[in-house]
């Protein structure tokens, strides 16, 4: 790390020359913090500081692997002609890009021909090439390529923006409009490979045109690259899709497009989920309510998520339905679906019944989030400083409307329930209450076995309510929390909720993947729009502040994520079944069932297969469902009152015990992990 000693613009090249030149990992910098690629000038001050990025970093990465994508496009036109492009970024996993194909779609033969293709360009070493054009300069130059969607970016480029291109090598090399960041050779990039091809909308809208997408990925090294691909073969056999059919956990069907089912055994799992939080809320200070699905829109036109939530929020009456009850008032014919007796009346009553269905349906509207019914229940009575904080807790359901092309499993859902809690408190008590939050919510993931956690503050995002001011004080209140936690924090500027900042959990798998889960939200804006108050020490009327806060997050989600985390091995206190007992034959079956008998005595989950298969195929079976514990008997252990299990953890037979030896062991196995509050 470094600080310049002088002002000019300079690119990272000129200032990093020496160090790239004996590093050839360097693919770019921070500058005072931003990440910024090697061509791209900035303006140097005696107080900047800068810090190389490497491709072994999780920034240069990304920068490696958005130029991956550009040479990915550059590829397919060089072998599909006449192909259009149109965004290529980075992912946490790989990269992407968008093509518009002239005909057909992209086959496993086409990846292959085009990855060798990107082989070939990495090994020329083209050097990354920034330029800055006119906006009109940059439309003469992609409307005469044909370019169309290109065009339409430029298009949407916001005024007084730079436009830059990048072009990769010189002369007549491949260009793309692009703001970066960029490798600085083509031999950065390292080793490549394509994954899948998948449809996606232009601009991820349905009502748009279908494009192919070509997700890929890419690393410093082969030996990196391949260590990935073992990751993504892992997590194929993972998928919490396949593991959900293969363990009889959940379904979907069409009568209910992205709304789960969750069968006998899924259900035991999610009601464990709930159980183990709802049973933390006791030690830790929440009360749970119970609020309606369905409210008149003036809640929602209060909380501001009417005119700022709207296109996510699932309406019982969709807008055709309403045009046809319209167009049956005009030409006094009521469709027959409707049924209502009432219709078939004189027009004047009739008239009155539609106007009425009609108003009732447009005022009404499922709730996407618990925040506004919690906010009616702390203001339906005075309140008092002395009641606060007040830590309120809601289960209820939740409905979104999440487009077709984003829904996936569980991971991403149209019905769903969330361990969703409201802490109202004073000004004060935030700096506590967070820190209280932060101890629960690292004590609940260490249960789940989670280790890695990242911190991201997302701060004011365009579209938003509250002025600045009270911006100011909510995103430094969350920001002196993590620091005074000693909790490291990446800001992400633009990415908080509509009325608030807030604080993203992402979780590290087992496979390495991030997942954003639980949340915190400091909110100053609902408590101002329901006029929420309490009364002081002083006796005055004060404005609580809101915190909003999920640990698990959505429940779907979360199974979905731990699904795959766990491989289908749920920890014996959530399995559905913590032991199955298989006989060598039908002379142990009595005993068996005894044994089946004795460990559900003791609050223990467990059943007998009696079937006529063999010993094997009871215990292939058994593993299968990734049952804990297989307890094998036959008549010696009929005989003298044991078992002999064989554990899914440790992959190993333990040996003929008494039967009283493990229970006492799978007891002490299948304790709920309990986590003490930080005050106690």
């Amino acid at each position: 790390m470094e600080k310049d000693d002088a002002s000019a613009k300079v690119t990272l090249r000129e200032v990093l020359a020496d160090a790239m030149a004996r590093d050839k990992t360097i693919v770019g910098g921070k500058v005072d913090g931003k990440v910024r690629d090697v061509h791209t000038p900035f303006l140097r001050t005696p107080t900047t500081v800068i810090e190389p990025i490497r491709s072994s970093d999780a920034f240069g990465l990304r920068v490696l692997r958005h130029s991956a994508a550009h040479v990915m496009a550059e590829a397919v036109q060089r072998i599909f002609p006449g192909t259009k492009v149109t965004i290529g970024p980075a992912t946490d996993a790989g990269f992407y890009y968008d093509f518009a194909k002239p005909s057909g779609t992209f086959t496993e033969d086409d990846l292959a021909k085009i990855e060798a293709a990107m082989v070939e360009i990495i090994g020329e070493k083209r050097s990354f090439r920034r330029t800055v054009v006119s906006r009109d300069e940059a439309q003469s130059l992609f409307a005469g390529m044909s370019e169309s969607y290109k065009t339409q970016i430029i298009d949407s480029i916001p005024q007084g923006e730079e436009i830059s291109l990048y072009h990769t090598g010189e002369g007549s090399a491949w260009v793309d409009v692009c703001e970066g960041p960029h490798v600085p050779t083509t031999a950065s990039i390292g080793a490549v490979k394509l994954i899948s091809v998948a449809g996606a909308y232009w601009r991820g809208d349905e009502r748009n045109a279908m494009l192919q997408r070509i997700y890929g990925t890419a690393f410093p090294s082969q030996k990196a690259l391949e260590a990935h691909m073992k990751l993504i073969a892992e997590a194929k056999e993972r998928d919490h899709r396949k593991l959900g059919k293969e363990l009889e956990l959940f379904m979907f069907h069409e009568y209910a497009p992205a709304m789960p089912f969750f069968l006998p055994r899924g259900a035991f799992v999610y009601n464990g989920l709930q159980s183990f939080v709802r049973d933390l809320y006791t030690t830790h200070g929440y009360e749970e309510v119970v609020t309606p699905q369905i409210f008149d829109k003036k809640l929602f036109e209060t909380s501001g998520h009417l005119p700022n939530y709207r296109e996510n929020m699932y309406l019982p009456v969709t807008a055709e339905h309403l045009d046809e009850l319209r167009l049956a008032l005009r030409e006094g014919v009521v469709p027959e679906s409707e049924g209502a007796e009432s219709y078939r009346t004189a027009d004047q009553a009739r008239d009155k019944v539609v106007i009425q269905k009609l108003q009732d349906l447009e005022r009404l509207g499922q709730k996407p989030m618990n925040c506004p019914s919690h906010c009616l229940i702390f203001g339906h009575r005075n309140r008092s400083y002395r009641e606060l904080p007040w830590r309120v807790a809601d289960f209820g359901r939740l409905h979104r409307y999440e487009r077709g092309g984003v829904v996936h499993g569980l991971a991403r859902v149209r019905s769903f329930c969330q361990d969703d809690a409201h802490i109202f408190c004073t000004q004060e008590q935030v700096k506590r209450e967070t820190s209280s939050f932060l101890h629960l919510f690292y004590g609940v993931y260490a249960a789940f076995q989670f280790k890695k956690i990242d911190i991201k503050l997302a701060t004011r995002p365009e579209k938003r309510i509250g002025t600045d001011e009270q911006w100011d004080v909510a995103e430094k209140a969350l920001a002196d929390a993590l620091t005074e936690a000693n909790l490291p924090f990446e800001i992400t500027p633009g990415e908080g909720a509509f009325y608030g900042p807030k604080l993203e959990f992402h979780i590290e798998d087992a496979l390495k993947r991030s997942w954003q889960l639980g949340t915190l939200q400091l909110d100053y804006m609902m408590p101002d729009r329901f006029e929420l108050d309490f009364t002081g020490p002083d006796g005055a009327k004060h404005r609580p502040v809101m915190l909003h806060r999920a640990i698990l997050g959505s429940l779907e989600r979360f199974f979905a994520i731990y699904l795959e985390h766990c491989g289908g091995a749920f920890p014996a206190w959530l399995a559905p079944e913590q032991a199955v007992i298989i006989t060598v034959g039908e002379g142990q079956n009595e005993y068996a069932q005894k044994v089946v008998a004795h460990l559900k005595s003791k609050g223990l989950r467990a059943r007998a297969d009696l079937s006529h298969e063999k010993l094997g195929s009871k215990k292939r079976d058994a593993r299968n469902l990734r049952v804990p514990y297989i307890l094998a008997v036959g008549d010696r252990e009929a005989q003298e009152g044991k078992v002999a299990p064989w554990s899914r953890d440790t992959k190993a037979d333990l040996g003929a015990m008494p039967l009283e030896q493990f229970t006492e062991l799978l007891v002490a196995e299948a304790m709920v992990p309990r986590i003490i509050p930080k005050d106690a």
